[in-house]
């Protein structure tokens, strides 16, 4: 459903973990989201801004970033910058998200702020049904457990954990899925696992096929049956500032992008249905 008719769900992209494909999944995903008919607005909340570069915003068009939105200085609308794909739009990021955790230690609504913009842009799209709101956000967090990501988790309907498939993959995972059973106990009842995507699936290595099995037997039927392969034209995107459907839509990457959009798609509606 796409359009004025559909309520905004917002998706945390998060691991605590580096190098695990958060970043370039926002990106493709936010455009292969786009190219079935969705609305997509990426929130790069990474003080690197790699999710703002990925999709063709350079530093100097980043005039108002995600730090203004979390120090009340602007909305997420007033954030908001068009990409070069329909339908995709993101709010930028850069280095001046690096103060913003000692900046807010006295302040006891700290981990809402993310929360209160959304809340606001939600409330914003439903006084102008006409205009077409945006139908998903998807929360672009940095590679740890920090102010930041707490943030997303809070302001998060759901939480896409994106595992790549290495020896170490499960490293963290469990204190990440202990942090969304805290945060859901205390500060966001209704937040969950959306589901887990396997990343830099390499079908050739027996370690690629064991931790796919092993993620699977952790989180069960979460895990999406779409994996993304290792493929080099998704690394190479990036430093292009193109998605990697722009880059090259016919590779692998692409379409494993295009497979995962149409399964957050049909899970989102059966979520809706339940």
């Amino acid at each position: 459903m796409t359009g004025s008719t559909a309520m905004l769900r917002v998706l945390a992209i998060s691991n605590q973990k580096g190098g695990v494909g958060k970043t370039t999944t926002a990106i493709n995903l936010g455009t292969a989201l786009a190219a079935v008919g969705e609305r997509v607005l990426i929130i790069d909340i990474d003080a690197q801004g790699n999710a703002t570069t990925g999709v063709g915003i350079g530093e100097a068009e980043r005039r108002i970033t995600t730090y203004d939105v979390l120090m009340g200085r602007a909305t997420l609308a007033q954030a908001t910058l068009p990409t070069a794909v329909p339908n995709l739009s993101v709010v930028p990021a850069n280095q001046d998200l690096v103060g913003f955790e000692s900046e807010q230690l006295a302040d006891r609504n700290r981990m809402f702020r993310l929360r209160d913009a959304v809340t606001a842009l939600i409330a914003s799209q439903r006084a102008r049904p006409g205009e077409g709101g945006y139908t998903y956000a998807l929360i672009d967090c940095p590679p740890s457990l920090n102010l930041l990501t707490l943030n997303a988790l809070v302001a998060a309907h759901a939480v896409l954990v994106p595992v790549q498939c290495e020896f170490f993959a499960l490293e963290g995972i469990s204190q990440l899925k202990e942090t969304i059973d805290q945060i859901r106990g205390t500060l966001n009842p209704s937040l969950d696992i959306q589901g887990v995507v396997l990343t830099m699936h390499d079908a050739r290595t027996g370690l690629s096929r064991e931790v796919a099995e092993e993620v699977k037997a952790f989180f069960g039927a979460k895990v999406y049956q779409t994996v993304i392969p290792r493929n080099v034209r998704v690394a190479e995107a990036p430093s292009h500032g193109k998605p990697i459907l722009l880059y090259d839509y016919d590779c692998p990457g692409s379409q494993a992008y295009i497979k995962l959009a149409t399964e957050i798609i049909d899970r989102e509606r059966l979520i809706k249905a339940a």
